[in-house]
């Protein structure tokens, strides 16, 4: 079938391709990119809307639900180790095919799940192959001319930026409607539709590292980043602002499903499309960062984020607070992350793969800390201790940008 419908759209690709080779990427094959980053990145954040459901199926503890979000940032950092790095050896159509065929697989075996066990290792593997799309991000960038090349990522990241946040409130009304389980099925449906869209439209590429063998690549990842202070410390703002971003969206749904608001997965899933400042921040930070402005922007939006727990930590007390907080939040952790992309981008232009994979890690890990940390404090503190515990991450970012910046200017 898919062969077929490969058959049918060939003439499509040719000229894609030909578009590519003679003007860079196409709007067509940059908005296949960016749906493509979207559906994917949204697979990891379905959850969290869903751990109360989650919890009840499965008879797990509320302090224990945050591992279905530890597990899925596992297997997120998993694939960013070993398989981001394949995209500098191997043909980046094939590679991100596989993976986005394999996450329908993942995806069923989530939907279908009866036990915790499975549950967890279907998570592990969602997020493994999740990684696509930071395959498809360095894959913009080498597709895209050079005159081209920041609108190129930057289109394709608004898309991760939507996926990030559109998630929740998609989730919410699929669970609503048909239950938890049905948000994964019918996400299974999709990916596999789109890698037999992919397989037809993806252009073939070999990159020009593919004389270097795996485990070099590999052993090149942590060189990278002891020679290059940048990176080192971008990375560690990377695992700071998303454990500070994780610590809310993982920790929100319990309180806010629980009386006395009892809300449901619809009207908690609207919380996310609050985070829409975040993808307008997106392409500002990074134009600010052309211009010179990478250090001031991360400054301001590190305050930004700890300011935001303000307002979020009155949850209880007004939910219009919470949404304020929301988009001060996103709003932030977006402009840093954007600012950070842009920096390493620059860094090292010949090793994309590597570094946003390495990059991503700590993003991953921040993630994974952020997720079971709250959920454990909400059990002991409750919804005050998840806001110390999200502005305690936010603050040490500020002051390790403050420091590292201090020292990088004597």
């Amino acid at each position: 079938m898919a062969n077929a419908a490969c058959k049918d759209t060939g003439l499509n690709r040719v000229g894609l391709q030909r578009r590519h080779e003679s003007h860079g990427l196409s709007r067509a094959m940059l908005l296949v990119f960016a749906v493509t980053c979207g559906m994917s990145v949204a697979n990891i954040y379905y959850a969290q809307p869903l751990l109360a459901s989650m919890a009840a199926t499965f008879a797990i503890t509320p302090g224990s639900i945050g591992a279905v979000v530890t597990f899925t940032q596992l297997g997120y950092a998993l694939g960013l180790l070993f398989i981001v790095p394949l995209g500098d050896l191997v043909d980046r159509r094939k590679l991100i095919v596989v993976q986005t065929l394999l996450s329908a697989v993942a995806l069923i075996v989530v939907s279908t799940a009866q036990a915790p066990s499975v549950l967890f290792s279907g998570m592990i593997a969602v997020g493994l192959l999740a990684v696509v799309v930071q395959v498809l991000v360095a894959f913009t960038a080498t597709l895209a001319a050079s005159a081209e090349r920041g609108r190129a990522v930057g289109f394709v990241t608004s898309g991760v930026v939507i996926g990030i946040l559109g998630a929740r409130f998609i989730s919410g009304v699929i669970a609503d409607l048909g239950g938890w389980r049905s948000v994964y099925f019918f996400s299974a449906l999709l990916m596999l539709a789109l890698s037999v869209l992919l397989a037809c439209l993806l252009p073939r590429q070999q990159p020009k590292a593919a004389s270097e063998s795996y485990g070099a690549v590999l052993r090149s990842l942590p060189i990278l980043f002891l020679r290059e202070p940048l990176l080192r410390s971008r990375a560690v703002l990377a695992l700071l602002i998303f454990a500070s971003f994780s610590t809310l969206w993982t920790a929100m749904v319990l309180p806010l499903s629980s009386a006395p608001l009892s809300l449901s997965h619809t009207k908690i899933g609207l919380f996310g499309l609050a985070g829409v400042a975040g993808a307008l921040a997106a392409s500002g930070a990074g134009r600010l960062a052309d211009r010179g402005l990478a250090q001031r922007t991360t400054g301001i939006a590190l305050a930004v984020l700890t300011c935001s727990w303000v307002p979020i930590a009155l949850l209880h007390d007004s939910l219009v607070a919470l949404v304020i907080g929301v988009i001060l939040l996103d709003l932030s952790v977006q402009a840093v992350h954007v600012t950070n992309q842009s920096l390493i981008f620059s860094a090292r232009p010949e090793a994309r793969s590597r570094l946003v994979g390495g990059y991503m890690v700590f993003y991953s890990i921040g993630s994974a800390i952020g997720a079971i940390a709250s959920t454990n404090i909400y059990a002991v503190m409750g919804w005050i201790g998840v806001a110390i515990l999200g502005a305690a991450f936010s603050s040490t970012g500020l002051i390790f940008w403050a420091v590292t910046r201090r020292a990088a200017s004597t």
